[in-house]
Protein backbone atom coordinates (compact mmCIF):
# COMPACT_ATOMS: atom_id res chain seq x y z
CA UNK A 1 0.00 0.00 0.00
CA UNK A 2 1.27 3.41 -0.81
CA UNK A 3 2.84 4.73 2.54
CA UNK A 4 1.75 8.43 1.95
CA UNK A 5 -2.14 7.84 1.05
CA UNK A 6 -2.50 4.26 2.04
CA UNK A 7 -1.29 5.03 5.47
CA UNK A 8 -2.26 8.72 6.46
CA UNK A 9 1.14 10.19 4.79
CA UNK A 10 4.70 9.95 5.88
CA UNK A 11 6.31 11.62 8.90
CA UNK A 12 8.36 15.36 8.42
CA UNK A 13 11.68 13.25 8.49
CA UNK A 14 10.83 11.46 5.15
CA UNK A 15 9.46 14.72 3.35
CA UNK A 16 12.79 15.94 3.86
CA UNK A 17 14.18 12.97 2.01
CA UNK A 18 11.48 13.47 -0.60
CA UNK A 19 12.29 15.70 -3.96
CA UNK A 20 10.33 19.19 -4.54
CA UNK A 21 7.93 18.04 -6.46
CA UNK A 22 6.67 15.11 -4.61
CA UNK A 23 6.43 17.33 -1.60
CA UNK A 24 4.24 19.74 -3.43
CA UNK A 25 2.46 17.04 -5.03
CA UNK A 26 1.84 16.05 -1.20
CA UNK A 27 1.19 19.32 0.25
CA UNK A 28 -1.67 19.97 -2.91
CA UNK A 29 -3.23 16.37 -2.60
CA UNK A 30 -3.48 17.83 1.38
CA UNK A 31 -4.84 20.59 1.00
CA UNK A 32 -7.90 19.62 -2.03
CA UNK A 33 -8.62 16.35 1.18
CA UNK A 34 -8.98 19.45 3.62
CA UNK A 35 -11.66 21.41 1.34
CA UNK A 36 -13.34 18.54 -0.15
CA UNK A 37 -13.90 17.30 4.17
CA UNK A 38 -14.69 21.20 4.61
CA UNK A 39 -17.32 20.94 1.88
CA UNK A 40 -19.26 17.71 3.22
CA UNK A 41 -18.90 19.06 6.94
CA UNK A 42 -20.67 22.33 5.68
CA UNK A 43 -23.72 20.24 3.90
CA UNK A 44 -23.87 17.05 5.83
CA UNK A 45 -27.75 17.53 6.47
CA UNK A 46 -27.89 18.54 3.02
CA UNK A 47 -26.41 15.60 1.98
CA UNK A 48 -27.54 12.96 4.29
CA UNK A 49 -31.13 14.15 4.71
CA UNK A 50 -32.41 16.48 1.95
CA UNK A 51 -31.31 14.53 -0.69
CA UNK A 52 -32.77 11.03 0.49
CA UNK A 53 -35.82 12.51 1.21
CA UNK A 54 -36.31 14.32 -2.58
CA UNK A 55 -34.90 10.86 -3.94
CA UNK A 56 -37.65 8.71 -2.11
CA UNK A 57 -40.97 11.59 -2.90
CA UNK A 58 -39.21 11.94 -6.80
CA UNK A 59 -39.15 7.93 -6.54
CA UNK A 60 -42.30 7.24 -5.39
CA UNK A 61 -43.60 9.79 -7.69
CA UNK A 62 -42.30 8.45 -10.98
CA UNK A 63 -43.26 4.89 -9.85
CA UNK A 64 -46.90 6.06 -9.77
CA UNK A 65 -47.02 8.04 -12.59
CA UNK A 66 -47.37 11.38 -10.62
CA UNK A 67 -44.23 13.28 -12.10
CA UNK A 68 -44.11 14.42 -15.57
CA UNK A 69 -41.52 14.17 -18.65
CA UNK A 70 -38.64 14.42 -18.28
CA UNK A 71 -38.58 14.12 -14.26
CA UNK A 72 -39.85 11.03 -14.12
CA UNK A 73 -37.62 8.32 -13.56
CA UNK A 74 -34.77 11.03 -14.61
CA UNK A 75 -31.20 8.61 -15.25
CA UNK A 76 -29.40 11.95 -14.71
CA UNK A 77 -31.12 13.11 -11.52
CA UNK A 78 -30.84 9.88 -10.37
CA UNK A 79 -26.84 9.33 -10.62
CA UNK A 80 -26.10 13.09 -9.57
CA UNK A 81 -28.30 12.17 -6.17
CA UNK A 82 -26.11 9.24 -6.16
CA UNK A 83 -23.18 10.93 -6.49
CA UNK A 84 -24.27 13.45 -3.91
CA UNK A 85 -25.10 11.09 -1.45
CA UNK A 86 -21.65 8.56 -1.70
CA UNK A 87 -19.38 11.58 -1.07
CA UNK A 88 -18.96 11.55 2.53
CA UNK A 89 -17.92 7.75 2.15
CA UNK A 90 -15.75 8.57 -1.14
CA UNK A 91 -14.40 12.03 0.66
CA UNK A 92 -13.67 10.18 4.12
CA UNK A 93 -12.34 6.87 1.96
CA UNK A 94 -9.78 8.84 0.00
CA UNK A 95 -6.34 9.34 2.55
CA UNK A 96 -6.89 5.33 2.49
CA UNK A 97 -7.21 4.70 -1.16
CA UNK A 98 -3.27 3.46 -1.88
CA UNK A 99 -2.07 1.62 -5.59
CA UNK A 100 -2.47 -1.62 -3.84
CA UNK A 101 -6.24 -0.33 -2.87
CA UNK A 102 -6.55 0.82 -5.82
CA UNK A 103 -5.76 -2.21 -7.56
CA UNK A 104 -7.85 -4.35 -5.61
CA UNK A 105 -11.04 -1.76 -6.06
CA UNK A 106 -10.29 -2.06 -9.56
CA UNK A 107 -10.72 -5.69 -9.41
CA UNK A 108 -13.81 -5.81 -7.69
CA UNK A 109 -14.98 -3.00 -10.53
CA UNK A 110 -14.46 -5.50 -12.90
CA UNK A 111 -16.15 -8.88 -11.02
CA UNK A 112 -19.41 -6.22 -10.63
CA UNK A 113 -19.61 -5.68 -13.86
CA UNK A 114 -19.02 -9.31 -15.24
CA UNK A 115 -21.21 -11.06 -12.75
CA UNK A 116 -23.91 -8.52 -13.21
CA UNK A 117 -23.64 -8.93 -17.18
CA UNK A 118 -23.49 -13.07 -16.27
CA UNK A 119 -26.96 -12.70 -14.07
CA UNK A 120 -28.40 -10.54 -16.94
CA UNK A 121 -27.91 -13.33 -19.67
CA UNK A 122 -27.93 -16.44 -18.37
CA UNK A 123 -29.91 -15.57 -14.89
CA UNK A 124 -27.46 -16.80 -12.70
CA UNK A 125 -26.84 -16.36 -9.74
CA UNK A 126 -29.56 -13.89 -8.74
CA UNK A 127 -32.66 -15.32 -10.55
CA UNK A 128 -34.15 -14.30 -13.87
CA UNK A 129 -34.48 -10.44 -13.89
CA UNK A 130 -34.50 -7.43 -16.31
CA UNK A 131 -33.23 -3.15 -15.50
CA UNK A 132 -36.96 -1.78 -16.58
CA UNK A 133 -36.29 1.56 -16.39
CA UNK A 134 -33.11 3.72 -17.46
CA UNK A 135 -29.92 4.08 -14.81
CA UNK A 136 -28.03 6.11 -17.39
CA UNK A 137 -25.44 4.28 -19.97
CA UNK A 138 -25.35 0.83 -20.74
CA UNK A 139 -22.11 -1.30 -20.83
CA UNK A 140 -22.61 -3.58 -23.80
CA UNK A 141 -26.11 -2.98 -23.60
CA UNK A 142 -27.13 -4.78 -20.28
CA UNK A 143 -26.07 -3.21 -17.05
CA UNK A 144 -25.71 0.39 -15.78
CA UNK A 145 -22.16 1.61 -16.91
CA UNK A 146 -22.57 3.27 -13.26
CA UNK A 147 -22.68 -0.21 -11.72
CA UNK A 148 -20.27 0.55 -9.39
CA UNK A 149 -21.00 3.42 -7.84
CA UNK A 150 -24.52 1.83 -6.98
CA UNK A 151 -23.02 -1.67 -5.49
CA UNK A 152 -19.39 -0.63 -4.11
CA UNK A 153 -19.89 1.51 -1.48
CA UNK A 154 -23.19 -0.84 -0.17
CA UNK A 155 -19.71 -3.11 0.53
CA UNK A 156 -17.76 -0.43 2.02
CA UNK A 157 -20.71 1.10 4.61
CA UNK A 158 -21.13 -2.62 5.71
CA UNK A 159 -17.55 -3.50 6.33
CA UNK A 160 -16.78 -0.01 7.66
CA UNK A 161 -20.06 -0.71 9.96
CA UNK A 162 -18.80 -3.81 10.82
CA UNK A 163 -15.50 -2.92 12.01
CA UNK A 164 -17.24 0.08 14.15
CA UNK A 165 -19.78 -1.65 15.86
CA UNK A 166 -17.99 -5.19 16.32
CA UNK A 167 -14.47 -3.89 17.47
CA UNK A 168 -12.10 -6.39 18.86
CA UNK A 169 -14.92 -9.56 17.94
CA UNK A 170 -13.45 -9.10 14.18
CA UNK A 171 -9.86 -8.68 14.93
CA UNK A 172 -10.07 -12.33 13.07
CA UNK A 173 -10.74 -12.51 9.52
CA UNK A 174 -12.35 -15.83 10.23
CA UNK A 175 -15.14 -13.73 11.76
CA UNK A 176 -15.07 -10.70 10.11
CA UNK A 177 -15.40 -11.77 6.71
CA UNK A 178 -19.04 -13.65 7.53
CA UNK A 179 -20.14 -10.55 9.18
CA UNK A 180 -19.00 -8.39 6.52
CA UNK A 181 -20.92 -10.58 4.45
CA UNK A 182 -23.55 -11.27 6.25
CA UNK A 183 -23.77 -7.39 6.67
CA UNK A 184 -23.95 -6.65 2.42
CA UNK A 185 -26.60 -9.42 2.15
CA UNK A 186 -28.77 -7.69 4.64
CA UNK A 187 -28.59 -4.04 2.87
CA UNK A 188 -29.66 -5.79 -0.32
CA UNK A 189 -32.63 -6.99 1.51
CA UNK A 190 -33.81 -3.35 2.34
CA UNK A 191 -32.89 -2.58 -1.08
CA UNK A 192 -34.27 -4.85 -4.07
CA UNK A 193 -37.57 -4.95 -2.52
CA UNK A 194 -37.80 -1.38 -2.54
CA UNK A 195 -36.29 -1.02 -5.93
CA UNK A 196 -38.76 -3.46 -6.86
CA UNK A 197 -41.54 -1.29 -5.59
CA UNK A 198 -41.04 1.47 -7.53
CA UNK A 199 -39.47 -0.78 -10.74
CA UNK A 200 -36.34 -0.32 -10.77
CA UNK A 201 -35.90 -3.69 -12.09
CA UNK A 202 -38.37 -6.73 -11.89
CA UNK A 203 -37.56 -10.43 -11.47
CA UNK A 204 -39.97 -13.19 -13.38
CA UNK A 205 -41.18 -14.74 -11.98
CA UNK A 206 -41.89 -12.32 -8.89
CA UNK A 207 -40.20 -13.82 -5.03
CA UNK A 208 -41.99 -14.40 -2.17
CA UNK A 209 -39.90 -11.76 -0.74
CA UNK A 210 -42.45 -8.62 -1.62
CA UNK A 211 -41.02 -9.38 -5.41
CA UNK A 212 -37.46 -10.99 -4.73
CA UNK A 213 -36.85 -14.19 -5.30
CA UNK A 214 -34.66 -16.16 -2.60
CA UNK A 215 -31.80 -16.95 -5.50
CA UNK A 216 -31.32 -13.43 -5.74
CA UNK A 217 -30.04 -13.45 -2.47
CA UNK A 218 -28.40 -16.59 -3.11
CA UNK A 219 -26.25 -14.57 -5.66
CA UNK A 220 -25.87 -11.73 -3.18
CA UNK A 221 -23.92 -14.22 -0.85
CA UNK A 222 -21.80 -15.18 -3.84
CA UNK A 223 -21.00 -11.34 -4.92
CA UNK A 224 -21.02 -10.52 -1.63
CA UNK A 225 -18.33 -12.85 -0.55
CA UNK A 226 -16.08 -12.06 -3.19
CA UNK A 227 -16.60 -8.31 -2.55
CA UNK A 228 -16.01 -8.79 0.67
CA UNK A 229 -12.82 -10.32 0.92
CA UNK A 230 -11.17 -7.80 -1.90
CA UNK A 231 -12.14 -5.02 0.41
CA UNK A 232 -11.14 -6.65 3.59
CA UNK A 233 -7.63 -7.00 1.07
CA UNK A 234 -7.62 -3.87 -0.06
CA UNK A 235 -7.04 -1.69 3.48
CA UNK A 236 -4.79 -1.60 6.36
CA UNK A 237 -7.52 -2.18 8.50
CA UNK A 238 -6.07 -1.17 11.70
CA UNK A 239 -5.17 2.09 9.59
CA UNK A 240 -8.84 2.21 8.04
CA UNK A 241 -10.63 2.00 11.40
CA UNK A 242 -8.45 4.48 12.42
CA UNK A 243 -9.78 6.56 9.67
CA UNK A 244 -13.36 5.85 9.93
CA UNK A 245 -13.26 6.88 13.82
CA UNK A 246 -12.00 10.40 13.39
CA UNK A 247 -13.77 10.72 10.10
CA UNK A 248 -17.45 11.66 11.76
CA UNK A 249 -19.31 11.59 8.33
CA UNK A 250 -17.76 8.95 6.48
CA UNK A 251 -21.27 6.51 7.68
CA UNK A 252 -23.21 9.23 6.36
CA UNK A 253 -23.97 7.56 2.92
CA UNK A 254 -25.11 5.09 5.04
CA UNK A 255 -27.38 7.41 6.45
CA UNK A 256 -28.97 8.33 3.19
CA UNK A 257 -29.32 4.62 2.23
CA UNK A 258 -31.44 3.74 5.21
CA UNK A 259 -33.24 7.09 4.61
CA UNK A 260 -34.03 6.67 1.19
CA UNK A 261 -34.79 3.00 0.65
CA UNK A 262 -36.13 2.57 4.14
CA UNK A 263 -39.06 5.05 3.58
CA UNK A 264 -39.66 3.64 0.29
CA UNK A 265 -40.03 0.44 1.92
CA UNK A 266 -42.25 1.88 4.48
CA UNK A 267 -44.25 3.66 2.24
CA UNK A 268 -45.24 0.48 -0.07
CA UNK A 269 -45.69 -1.77 3.32
CA UNK A 270 -43.40 -3.76 2.92
CA UNK A 271 -42.78 -4.23 6.52
CA UNK A 272 -39.86 -6.76 7.20
CA UNK A 273 -37.14 -4.75 4.47
CA UNK A 274 -38.22 -1.24 6.53
CA UNK A 275 -37.18 -3.37 9.85
CA UNK A 276 -33.80 -4.67 8.54
CA UNK A 277 -33.24 -0.81 7.54
CA UNK A 278 -34.41 -0.24 11.25
CA UNK A 279 -31.48 -2.51 12.66
CA UNK A 280 -29.20 -0.66 10.60
CA UNK A 281 -30.51 2.58 12.45
CA UNK A 282 -29.27 0.74 15.63
CA UNK A 283 -25.75 -0.09 14.32
CA UNK A 284 -25.57 3.39 13.34
CA UNK A 285 -26.55 5.06 16.98
CA UNK A 286 -24.21 1.88 18.22
CA UNK A 287 -21.18 4.31 16.34
CA UNK A 288 -21.91 6.90 19.39
CA UNK A 289 -21.64 9.54 15.95
CA UNK A 290 -25.66 9.98 15.13
CA UNK A 291 -26.92 11.75 17.91
CA UNK A 292 -28.35 15.12 19.24
CA UNK A 293 -25.09 16.52 19.21
CA UNK A 294 -24.85 15.68 15.66
CA UNK A 295 -27.83 16.81 14.31
CA UNK A 296 -27.61 20.52 16.21
CA UNK A 297 -24.10 20.79 14.41
CA UNK A 298 -25.09 18.89 11.30
CA UNK A 299 -28.50 21.40 9.96
CA UNK A 300 -28.00 24.54 8.43
CA UNK A 301 -28.14 27.45 11.07
CA UNK A 302 -29.43 25.24 14.31
CA UNK A 303 -25.85 25.28 15.60
CA UNK A 304 -25.88 29.28 15.83
CA UNK A 305 -29.29 29.68 17.02
CA UNK A 306 -28.26 27.18 19.98
CA UNK A 307 -25.03 29.36 20.81
CA UNK A 308 -26.85 32.33 20.90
Amino acid sequence: MDSDVGHGGAGSSDAGKRSPEAVGESTTRATLQRRLEELIRENRFTIAVFFPFVGAVTLVASAEGLLPEPLAYNPLLILFGTMVMRSPLLVGLLPRVGWWALGCLSVLTIYTYAIEIVGVRTDWPYGAFEYTISLGPMLLGDVPIALPLFFIPLVLNAYLLMLLVFGSWVDRAAVRIPIAIAATVAIDLVLDPAAVAIGFWAFDPPGVFYGVPVSNYVGWVISGTVAVILVDLAFDREALLERVRECEFMLDDLVSFVLLWGTVNLLYGNWLAAAVAGVFCLGLFRTDRYDLEMVRTAVPGLESRHSN
